[in-house]
């Protein structure tokens, strides 16, 4: 069936008057800023403590933004008659915001979690080279990152809190065992210490002199009579 000349004015005109039917809302910006989405890719964080230098994310990076720089270093061998090792440290760690589509590539490849998405997207600049932000600017946007969301209740637990609670467990057994055993030797120690005293005889006894047979013993008459006198 051939369409109806003019449905598709129609259709337009009927849109329009829907909208115009509508009241208009304002985001007041800057004053009022904007409620963002959970998952809003604003700017890339970088934690630096988990970067390894395995390039992983320079190299999947179609635009080619990231740039880093690092060295090698030996490490001794912690124990004796082991291997030294080397590892890389990082230099230097930047991302070109002027270059980047932001794609997410590089925070999905990386197998160490040191790159996150923040919400902030208020970072123009004038200069269109400060929109290379180093390592140092990177870190702070850390600090902007949402925390994750929770898991569902039902779900089971990642394996590295089970191993770390595990470890807690039995190291807190270990200290509640021990406890009751160091007051017990402490007693002993102290009683070790102490000089021992003969059966029946109090500290009071062992201090005064004994009265011998001869010496008559005092009574509660005499003091009255030396006083009446």
């Amino acid at each position: 069936m051939p369409p109806i000349p003019g449905s598709g004015l129609a259709k337009g005109l009927a849109v329009t008057l829907r909208t115009m039917t509508k009241k208009t809302v304002t985001e007041q910006y800057p004053d009022a800023q904007p409620e963002l989405a959970p998952r809003t890719r604003g700017v890339i964080g970088l934690f630096e403590e988990n970067c390894t230098v395995c390039m992983l994310c320079a190299r999947e990076c179609p635009d080619w933004c990231i740039y880093i720089d690092s060295h090698k270093e030996t490490v001794p061998a912690a124990t004796p008659g082991g291997r030294d090792r080397s590892r890389n440290v990082l230099d230097r760690f930047a991302i070109d915001f002027s270059l980047c589509m932001y794609c997410g590539i590089c925070i999905e490849v990386c197998p160490f979690d040191a790159l996150f998405w923040s919400p902030e997207f208020e970072y123009s600049e004038t200069d269109i080279r400060d929109l290379t932000h180093e390592r140092d600017k990177l870190r702070e946007w850390m600090w902007t990152v949402p925390a994750p969301p929770a898991l569902d209740p039902g779900a089971e637990e990642p394996k590295e809190l089970a191993a770390a609670r595990k470890t807690a467990d039995k190291l807190a057994a270990q200290q509640e065992a021990a406890r009751p055993a160091e007051p017990h030797a402490d007693e002993q120690a102290r009683a070790a210490e102490q000089p021992t005293r003969p059966m029946g005889d109090s500290k009071q006894q062992t201090d005064q002199p004994r009265p011998t047979s001869d010496q008559p013993r005092p009574t509660s008459d005499q003091p009255e009579q030396e006083g009446r006198e």
